[in-house]
């Protein structure tokens, strides 16, 4: 059976997998590069597209963009940072590459066929330019109209549909853009394993088992989604696996409790990093635990009652950081 350009396309949109509104918004970007002529494409250019789809959807207010409560899309994150003044537009257009990257090469799938429609409407150059074919000229030049209301319709289908999912999703934004204004972007963060390790023995802050050198990951204990940055007081050393299990939900009290030991270790060390610790958090014990029960807390109300409580069989009474010598004189404050 033939099938037209336009089936295709509606095959793209409306029988493709959406996690996220990222389909939808680089439909309205190729179709607007195609109503404007552009066949060579840079990377740049796209993303500056990209970017105007997401600006032109919130104008009138922000609906969460994908399914998870947990999370922020990269382009929500990116929004609200230039509206809170803490990235520049070019900053921004630099960021969307890692919204629209992974969607690039996937867009053409259609139900669960990835191959039915690959390259029908571009082809691309992987963080160079995509080069948009004729076929997709044609459908913008003959039924553009219909096909931007039925992307509309779309992306307010799914934005109507993650709502459900995102019940504190204002509140959770307010808390966000506090940390936006104050945050900066991920560092590298494999400098701190050794530092790090001296306090914690080699052993997972989560699972309290040995760690391979191999497997020792920098882990955000307060999420970095919410906080937005890598201040050591926030960051202890995990297995791989423990870290994508616990991924980005806020852990229980204990796991929070063992942060402030932790920090209150590093505090009675001679290591140079105590002095930033102390004019993040606080001069005295008492207030660095307030403030960060301050972050814990505000925390808790962008993410909800989202606990993760640790893995399975981790028992907080057996754990060997209790052990330590310093621990103890710091559980006595």
């Amino acid at each position: 059976m033939n099938f037209s350009n336009s089936d295709y396309w509606k095959g793209i949109i409306l029988y493709g997998l959406n996690d996220a509104t990222y389909k939808i918004a680089l439909g309205k970007t190729l179709l607007a590069l195609a109503k404007k002529n552009k066949g060579d494409v840079t990377w740049n250019e796209l993303s500056e597209e990209f970017l105007e789809q997401y600006l032109n959807r919130f104008k009138n207010g922000m609906k969460p963009q994908q399914g998870n409560p947990l999370r922020r899309t990269e382009m929500e994150r990116i929004i609200m940072g230039l509206s809170s003044g803490s990235l520049t537009r070019s900053d921004a257009i630099a960021d969307v590459d890692k919204a629209f990257r992974n969607v690039i090469p996937r867009i053409h799938t259609i139900g669960r066929d990835k191959e039915i429609a690959r390259e029908k409407f571009y082809e691309f150059e992987d963080k160079r330019r995509i080069i948009i074919k004729d076929s997709l000229f044609e459908i913008a030049e003959t039924d553009i109209t219909k096909l931007l209301e039925e992307l509309d319709a779309r992306w307010s289908l799914l934005e109507g549909a993650f709502v459900i999912n995102h019940d504190q999703y204002d509140l959770a934004n307010d808390i966000i853009e506090i940390y936006l204004k104050s945050g900066y972007r991920r560092q590298n963060l494999t400098s701190n394993v050794t530092f790090l390790d001296g306090y914690q023995a080699n052993i997972c802050f989560y699972c309290s088992e040995s760690m391979l050198r191999d497997d020792i990951h920098v882990d955000h204990l307060l999420p970095r989604s919410i906080l937005n940055h890598d201040e050591i007081w926030n960051l202890v050393l995990c297995h791989s696996h423990c870290n994508l299990k616990k991924s980005n939900y806020l852990v229980g009290k204990h796991y929070f409790e063992k942060l402030i030991i932790r920090n209150e270790n590093i505090m009675g060390s001679n290591h140079p990093w105590k002095n930033k610790i102390k004019a993040q958090l606080g001069a005295t014990p008492e207030a660095r635990k307030k403030e960060l029960k301050k972050h814990y807390d505000n925390v808790h109300k962008a993410l909800g009652n989202n606990y993760w409580g640790g893995i399975e069989g981790y028992n907080p009474s057996s754990d060997p950081f209790y052990k330590y010598l310093i621990t103890n004189l710091n559980n006595k404050l």
